[in-house]
């Protein structure tokens, strides 16, 4: 009996048809991350309770209205990066860590585009506005 890979259809392995490149090479050199269903369950478990607590604190009013809105604030930053680790799979070596540093400037180019903006728009309010004084009018 002979031991030919090519046999009943068998094919050796490596000689599938696709020439040199294996089913998930296709040529890129670039490594996709892919999640397991682990770590969906880990990101929507974490989505969930990183909600629920924000409701609750909104709901109930257990604190004074700024804490309960640096409290929403910081939960949302949290929210976010539960959602690009375990869906966007965005990890420092991801695809060479280009993912995370074009992630990294883009943060800190709209950081500097808010921050500026609102303090372009307190110095116009405070510097612009007519007085409501009525006897410094004409």
């Amino acid at each position: 009996m002979s031991h030919d890979p090519h046999a009943h259809g068998a094919h050796a392995h490596g000689d599938h048809g696709h020439g040199d490149h294996g089913h998930g090479d296709h040529g890129h050199g670039v490594e996709i991350p892919h999640g397991s269903m682990r770590d969906y369950v880990i990101g929507f478990v974490l989505s969930v309770i990183l909600t629920a607590i924000p409701f609750y604190l909104v709901m109930e009013r257990p604190f004074s209205n700024g804490v309960t809105a640096a409290a929403i604030m910081a939960f949302a930053v949290v929210q976010i990066l539960v959602h690009m680790v375990y869906f966007l799979h965005l990890k420092p070596k991801a695809e060479g860590g280009w993912t995370m540093t074009a992630l990294l400037f883009t943060i800190i180019v709209v950081v500097i585009m808010l921050s500026g903006s609102l303090w372009v728009m307190y110095h116009l309010n405070a510097n612009m506005m007519p007085l409501h004084d009525p006897s410094q009018l004409p």
